[in-house]
Protein backbone atom coordinates (compact mmCIF):
# COMPACT_ATOMS: atom_id res chain seq x y z
CA UNK A 1 0.00 0.00 0.00
CA UNK A 2 1.27 3.51 -1.01
CA UNK A 3 1.55 5.64 2.24
CA UNK A 4 1.29 9.54 2.97
CA UNK A 5 3.84 11.62 4.15
CA UNK A 6 2.62 14.13 6.27
CA UNK A 7 4.22 17.60 7.58
CA UNK A 8 3.04 19.61 10.28
CA UNK A 9 4.40 22.85 11.03
CA UNK A 10 2.10 24.73 13.24
CA UNK A 11 1.54 24.42 16.67
CA UNK A 12 -1.08 21.38 17.29
CA UNK A 13 -2.34 18.62 19.34
CA UNK A 14 -2.47 15.38 17.09
CA UNK A 15 -4.53 12.45 19.35
CA UNK A 16 -6.15 9.67 18.02
CA UNK A 17 -10.00 8.78 17.58
CA UNK A 18 -11.70 6.52 15.45
CA UNK A 19 -8.65 4.46 13.90
CA UNK A 20 -7.28 7.98 13.03
CA UNK A 21 -5.15 10.57 13.20
CA UNK A 22 -6.80 14.19 14.46
CA UNK A 23 -5.13 17.48 13.83
CA UNK A 24 -6.53 20.07 16.42
CA UNK A 25 -5.61 23.56 17.14
CA UNK A 26 -4.28 23.51 20.34
CA UNK A 27 -5.89 26.68 22.04
CA UNK A 28 -9.96 26.21 20.56
CA UNK A 29 -9.71 22.21 20.82
CA UNK A 30 -11.17 22.49 16.51
CA UNK A 31 -10.20 19.75 14.18
CA UNK A 32 -8.37 20.75 11.18
CA UNK A 33 -7.52 17.42 9.36
CA UNK A 34 -7.78 13.58 10.03
CA UNK A 35 -5.42 11.13 8.44
CA UNK A 36 -6.27 7.53 9.27
CA UNK A 37 -3.11 6.24 10.44
CA UNK A 38 -2.61 3.12 8.54
CA UNK A 39 -2.57 5.43 5.51
CA UNK A 40 0.59 7.29 7.11
CA UNK A 41 4.12 6.34 6.21
CA UNK A 42 6.15 9.20 7.78
CA UNK A 43 5.01 12.12 9.82
CA UNK A 44 7.10 15.15 10.18
CA UNK A 45 7.17 17.26 13.09
CA UNK A 46 8.46 20.64 12.98
CA UNK A 47 7.44 23.01 15.73
CA UNK A 48 7.93 23.34 19.48
CA UNK A 49 4.40 23.84 20.03
CA UNK A 50 3.06 20.22 18.60
CA UNK A 51 1.77 17.86 20.96
CA UNK A 52 1.15 13.99 20.69
CA UNK A 53 -1.03 11.78 22.70
CA UNK A 54 1.02 8.48 23.57
CA UNK A 55 -2.04 6.56 22.43
CA UNK A 56 -1.80 7.93 18.67
CA UNK A 57 2.51 7.14 19.28
CA UNK A 58 1.39 3.37 20.21
CA UNK A 59 -1.16 3.45 16.89
CA UNK A 60 1.44 4.63 14.40
CA UNK A 61 4.64 2.51 16.27
CA UNK A 62 2.41 -0.67 15.52
CA UNK A 63 1.69 0.94 11.76
CA UNK A 64 5.48 1.13 11.34
CA UNK A 65 5.14 5.42 10.84
CA UNK A 66 8.28 6.66 10.98
CA UNK A 67 7.94 9.91 13.23
CA UNK A 68 10.38 12.54 12.36
CA UNK A 69 11.25 15.64 14.75
CA UNK A 70 12.89 18.79 13.60
CA UNK A 71 15.37 20.78 15.67
CA UNK A 72 15.35 24.78 16.02
CA UNK A 73 17.10 24.93 12.67
CA UNK A 74 13.93 23.26 11.11
CA UNK A 75 16.16 19.93 10.19
CA UNK A 76 15.13 16.23 10.86
CA UNK A 77 16.83 15.96 14.69
CA UNK A 78 15.37 12.57 15.59
CA UNK A 79 13.03 9.68 14.38
CA UNK A 80 11.07 7.38 16.38
CA UNK A 81 10.37 3.99 14.79
CA UNK A 82 9.58 0.31 16.50
CA UNK A 83 12.11 -2.00 17.81
CA UNK A 84 10.83 -4.13 15.26
CA UNK A 85 8.56 -4.54 12.99
CA UNK A 86 8.31 -8.08 11.60
CA UNK A 87 7.13 -11.49 13.17
CA UNK A 88 10.36 -13.68 11.88
CA UNK A 89 12.46 -10.64 14.02
CA UNK A 90 14.88 -12.83 15.81
CA UNK A 91 15.61 -15.22 12.84
CA UNK A 92 16.54 -12.20 10.18
CA UNK A 93 18.50 -10.99 12.75
CA UNK A 94 20.91 -14.36 13.22
CA UNK A 95 21.05 -14.10 9.40
CA UNK A 96 22.27 -10.62 9.14
CA UNK A 97 24.55 -11.21 11.70
CA UNK A 98 26.43 -14.42 10.09
CA UNK A 99 26.61 -12.72 6.61
CA UNK A 100 30.56 -13.32 5.45
CA UNK A 101 32.54 -10.45 4.94
CA UNK A 102 33.35 -11.22 1.10
CA UNK A 103 29.43 -11.52 0.85
CA UNK A 104 29.09 -7.56 2.65
CA UNK A 105 32.00 -6.46 0.13
CA UNK A 106 30.54 -7.79 -2.76
CA UNK A 107 26.94 -5.96 -1.76
CA UNK A 108 29.00 -3.20 -1.09
CA UNK A 109 30.66 -3.14 -4.41
CA UNK A 110 26.62 -3.54 -6.06
CA UNK A 111 25.57 -0.31 -4.20
CA UNK A 112 28.42 1.75 -5.14
CA UNK A 113 28.34 0.78 -8.57
CA UNK A 114 24.69 1.78 -8.47
CA UNK A 115 24.95 5.44 -6.80
CA UNK A 116 27.59 6.52 -9.62
CA UNK A 117 25.01 5.15 -11.96
CA UNK A 118 22.53 7.19 -10.86
CA UNK A 119 24.60 10.33 -10.44
CA UNK A 120 25.81 9.94 -14.12
CA UNK A 121 21.84 10.48 -15.02
CA UNK A 122 21.48 13.35 -12.96
CA UNK A 123 23.79 14.99 -14.32
CA UNK A 124 23.46 13.57 -17.90
CA UNK A 125 19.30 14.88 -17.27
CA UNK A 126 20.50 18.04 -16.36
CA UNK A 127 22.98 18.68 -19.41
CA UNK A 128 26.37 18.14 -17.45
CA UNK A 129 29.85 16.79 -17.84
CA UNK A 130 28.79 13.25 -17.03
CA UNK A 131 31.28 11.24 -18.63
CA UNK A 132 34.03 10.49 -16.83
CA UNK A 133 31.42 9.11 -14.33
CA UNK A 134 31.09 5.26 -16.96
CA UNK A 135 34.65 4.79 -15.84
CA UNK A 136 34.40 5.08 -12.36
CA UNK A 137 31.38 3.02 -12.30
CA UNK A 138 33.48 0.56 -14.23
CA UNK A 139 36.65 0.43 -12.14
CA UNK A 140 34.63 -0.45 -8.90
CA UNK A 141 36.22 -3.16 -6.66
CA UNK A 142 34.99 -5.80 -4.41
CA UNK A 143 34.46 -3.57 -1.12
CA UNK A 144 35.50 -0.17 -3.43
CA UNK A 145 39.08 -0.29 -1.66
CA UNK A 146 39.57 2.31 -4.73
CA UNK A 147 37.19 4.52 -3.28
CA UNK A 148 36.21 5.05 -6.55
CA UNK A 149 32.40 6.74 -4.92
CA UNK A 150 34.98 9.31 -3.43
CA UNK A 151 36.56 10.10 -6.51
CA UNK A 152 33.03 9.98 -8.56
CA UNK A 153 31.99 12.05 -5.49
CA UNK A 154 34.55 14.76 -6.52
CA UNK A 155 33.93 14.99 -10.36
CA UNK A 156 29.57 14.88 -9.15
CA UNK A 157 29.51 17.49 -6.76
CA UNK A 158 31.95 20.12 -9.02
CA UNK A 159 29.75 19.51 -12.22
CA UNK A 160 26.33 19.67 -10.43
CA UNK A 161 26.90 22.93 -8.39
CA UNK A 162 29.92 24.59 -9.25
CA UNK A 163 33.57 23.70 -9.27
CA UNK A 164 34.54 25.45 -5.87
CA UNK A 165 31.50 23.53 -4.33
CA UNK A 166 32.41 21.62 -1.02
CA UNK A 167 29.61 19.28 0.22
CA UNK A 168 29.65 19.40 3.97
CA UNK A 169 26.78 18.88 6.84
CA UNK A 170 27.05 22.22 7.94
CA UNK A 171 28.95 24.15 4.70
CA UNK A 172 27.27 26.79 2.66
CA UNK A 173 24.20 26.93 0.92
CA UNK A 174 23.45 24.88 -0.99
CA UNK A 175 24.17 22.16 1.24
CA UNK A 176 21.03 22.75 3.44
CA UNK A 177 18.73 21.57 1.46
CA UNK A 178 20.78 18.17 0.27
CA UNK A 179 21.42 17.62 3.91
CA UNK A 180 17.39 17.92 4.67
CA UNK A 181 16.33 15.78 1.87
CA UNK A 182 19.05 13.30 2.71
CA UNK A 183 17.43 13.25 6.72
CA UNK A 184 14.05 12.41 4.75
CA UNK A 185 15.41 9.90 2.68
CA UNK A 186 17.38 8.14 5.86
CA UNK A 187 13.55 8.02 7.61
CA UNK A 188 12.34 6.41 5.28
CA UNK A 189 15.10 3.81 4.82
CA UNK A 190 15.24 3.19 8.17
CA UNK A 191 11.37 1.95 8.23
CA UNK A 192 11.94 -0.18 6.01
CA UNK A 193 14.83 -2.06 7.64
CA UNK A 194 12.85 -2.29 10.75
CA UNK A 195 10.01 -3.15 8.55
CA UNK A 196 12.48 -6.10 6.92
CA UNK A 197 12.85 -7.28 10.17
CA UNK A 198 16.47 -6.43 10.08
CA UNK A 199 19.07 -4.30 12.85
CA UNK A 200 19.28 -0.80 11.13
CA UNK A 201 22.66 -0.74 13.20
CA UNK A 202 24.65 -3.52 11.30
CA UNK A 203 26.00 -1.82 8.02
CA UNK A 204 27.63 -3.59 5.32
CA UNK A 205 29.96 -0.79 5.14
CA UNK A 206 29.26 2.06 7.35
CA UNK A 207 30.42 0.97 11.19
CA UNK A 208 30.74 3.85 13.02
CA UNK A 209 29.44 2.96 16.73
CA UNK A 210 28.31 5.93 17.45
CA UNK A 211 26.26 5.94 14.45
CA UNK A 212 22.80 3.75 15.12
CA UNK A 213 21.34 3.87 11.65
CA UNK A 214 24.88 2.29 9.47
CA UNK A 215 22.15 -0.26 7.65
CA UNK A 216 20.29 3.02 6.41
CA UNK A 217 23.37 4.88 5.28
CA UNK A 218 24.74 2.04 3.44
CA UNK A 219 21.06 1.22 1.31
CA UNK A 220 20.51 5.17 0.98
CA UNK A 221 23.13 5.88 -1.03
CA UNK A 222 21.94 4.75 -4.61
CA UNK A 223 18.62 6.26 -3.78
CA UNK A 224 20.97 9.96 -2.86
CA UNK A 225 20.47 11.03 -6.56
CA UNK A 226 16.65 10.84 -6.58
CA UNK A 227 17.17 13.78 -4.08
CA UNK A 228 19.62 15.41 -5.50
CA UNK A 229 17.64 15.73 -8.30
CA UNK A 230 14.28 17.09 -6.58
CA UNK A 231 16.88 19.87 -5.02
CA UNK A 232 18.23 20.51 -8.44
CA UNK A 233 14.97 21.36 -9.68
CA UNK A 234 14.28 23.48 -6.38
CA UNK A 235 16.77 25.72 -7.49
CA UNK A 236 15.84 26.19 -10.66
CA UNK A 237 12.74 27.60 -9.94
CA UNK A 238 13.91 29.21 -6.74
CA UNK A 239 17.90 30.54 -7.59
CA UNK A 240 18.63 33.34 -4.72
CA UNK A 241 16.40 31.22 -1.88
CA UNK A 242 18.79 30.13 1.29
CA UNK A 243 15.51 28.98 3.03
CA UNK A 244 14.45 25.98 4.33
CA UNK A 245 10.40 27.05 3.61
CA UNK A 246 7.07 25.11 3.95
CA UNK A 247 6.85 24.77 0.22
CA UNK A 248 10.74 23.43 -0.28
CA UNK A 249 9.58 20.83 2.16
CA UNK A 250 6.58 19.67 0.93
CA UNK A 251 8.49 19.56 -1.97
CA UNK A 252 11.09 17.03 -0.69
CA UNK A 253 8.30 15.07 1.00
CA UNK A 254 7.28 14.16 -2.59
CA UNK A 255 10.29 11.78 -2.45
CA UNK A 256 8.19 9.52 -0.85
CA UNK A 257 5.49 8.43 -4.08
CA UNK A 258 8.14 9.80 -6.95
CA UNK A 259 8.02 7.00 -9.17
CA UNK A 260 11.46 4.79 -10.09
CA UNK A 261 12.24 2.05 -11.53
CA UNK A 262 13.28 -1.23 -9.62
CA UNK A 263 13.46 -5.00 -10.55
CA UNK A 264 12.10 -4.03 -14.24
CA UNK A 265 8.80 -2.03 -12.64
CA UNK A 266 7.82 1.69 -12.14
CA UNK A 267 7.36 1.42 -8.12
CA UNK A 268 6.87 4.55 -5.78
CA UNK A 269 10.33 5.24 -3.45
CA UNK A 270 8.46 4.20 -0.38
CA UNK A 271 7.76 0.70 -1.96
CA UNK A 272 11.39 0.63 -3.89
CA UNK A 273 13.10 1.14 -0.79
CA UNK A 274 11.16 -1.88 0.83
CA UNK A 275 12.07 -4.01 -2.22
CA UNK A 276 15.54 -2.95 -1.64
CA UNK A 277 15.75 -4.30 2.25
CA UNK A 278 13.78 -7.47 1.39
CA UNK A 279 16.08 -8.06 -1.11
CA UNK A 280 19.19 -7.58 0.77
CA UNK A 281 18.00 -10.15 3.40
CA UNK A 282 17.73 -12.59 0.73
CA UNK A 283 21.47 -12.19 -0.16
CA UNK A 284 22.50 -12.79 3.62
CA UNK A 285 20.24 -16.27 3.24
CA UNK A 286 21.77 -16.74 -0.03
CA UNK A 287 18.17 -16.65 -2.14
CA UNK A 288 19.42 -13.63 -4.26
CA UNK A 289 22.74 -12.79 -4.95
CA UNK A 290 22.45 -8.79 -6.07
CA UNK A 291 20.44 -5.96 -4.16
CA UNK A 292 17.27 -4.50 -5.95
CA UNK A 293 18.51 -0.82 -6.37
CA UNK A 294 16.54 1.56 -8.15
CA UNK A 295 17.54 3.47 -11.78
CA UNK A 296 17.06 6.98 -12.09
CA UNK A 297 15.44 7.52 -15.64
Amino acid sequence: MITRSIYIGNPAYLKLKDEQMKILCPETKTEKGSVPVEDLGLLMLDHFQITVSHQLIQKMMGNNVVVVSCDAHHLPHGIMLPLYGHSEHSDRVKDQLEASEPLKKQLWKQTIECKIENQKEVLRQLGNYYEPMLDYQKNVKSGDITNMEGIAAQHYWKYLISLDFLRQRFGDSPNQFFNFGYAVLRSIVARAIVETGLLPVLGIFHKNKYNPYCLADDLMEPYRPFVDLLVMQWLEIHPETEDLTKEFKAHILQIATKDVRIDDKTRPLLVAVKATATSLYKCYTGEKRMISYPELQ
